[in-house]
């Protein structure tokens, strides 16, 4: 019975064949484009979990990567403990010597991060806002920086926002240090473009200053709003002014005024 049944199916499948091979050619076609709809939902679903199975194994880190990457961030990490020991011994021997000579400590920088929520697109090297205020405790003068150096300071304080002046307006003048020779200036506003490569001017520098490229200018620490060694740039060009009296220096200024989103904002 189920032989008989074989052949039966067999002589239909025959049939069906010889019918298809004389169909017109465009009855031919119509019939191949309908059986391949029928199977179009299964390639789909083939393609969708190869796509998907190639995404996950892009994603996929091996055990051999893992290890690789735990085992720089162990490096890493006994480093700076190292270095925290170093800094830790550092401070110490600063206070001990200070001690001696009845110099006042230094304070450990207490900030409070902030992000940016507003700036002027036709002035935006002047000012900023930010989305900290009074009731955050902030205060007029309070330095504003990144992890790259001095942004500006706090001019404004609303509720809930503050506004920041910052370095490049002409109303915020800095006093600042060229290390490590020490000479001292004032940061003004560039005497060019304001947009120019992120730069300042250091004015007030002596006619037969040694300072030159390269050099790094930090906050001098004196007028009582700017604390002591917050990195400002680096010394890009020189120039004499006033008839060979003065020297003026191009600095070009460590934080990226043009990218501020997040700054924090230093407290006493």
């Amino acid at each position: 019975m189920l032989k008989k049944r074989h052949y039966i199916i067999l002589v239909l499948v025959v049939l069906l064949v010889i019918v298809l091979l004389k169909l017109p050619s465009e009855a031919m076609g119509r019939v191949k484009l309908a059986i391949s709809g029928l199977f179009l939902p299964l390639f789909g679903l083939a393609g969708s979990v190869h796509e998907l199975t190639g995404r996950a194994g892009e994603n996929l880190v091996t055990k051999e990567q893992l290890a690789r990457q735990n085992e720089e961030l162990r490096r890493q990490n006994e480093e700076l403990k190292i270095r925290l020991q170093q800094e830790a011994a550092t401070v110490s021997e600063n206070a001990r010597l200070r001690g001696m000579v009845g110099w006042p400590g230094q304070k450990i920088w207490n900030v409070r991060l902030a992000r940016v929520i507003a700036r002027d697109p036709a002035n935006w090297w002047r000012s900023a806002q930010i989305d900290l205020g009074a009731r955050d405790g902030l205060k007029p003068n309070y330095p504003v920086l990144t992890s790259d150096g001095l942004v500006g300071r706090i001019q404004a304080v609303g509720q809930t926002r503050s506004q920041v002046i910052l370095l490049g307006n002409p109303d915020l003048r800095v006093a600042a240090v060229v290390q490590p020779d020490g000479e001292t200036g004032i940061i003004n506003a560039s005497s060019s473009s304001p947009q120019e490569n992120n730069m300042i001017d250091l004015d007030y520098l002596s006619g037969t200053s040694k300072v030159r490229p390269g050099q790094i200018v930090e906050t001098w620490g004196e007028g009582g709003v700017f604390p002591a060694h917050i990195p400002i740039g680096k010394i890009v060009d020189l120039r004499v002014k006033d008839f060979g009296m003065a020297t003026q220096a191009r600095v070009q200024l460590a934080a990226d005024m043009g990218a501020l989103q997040e700054v924090w904002v230093m407290a006493p």
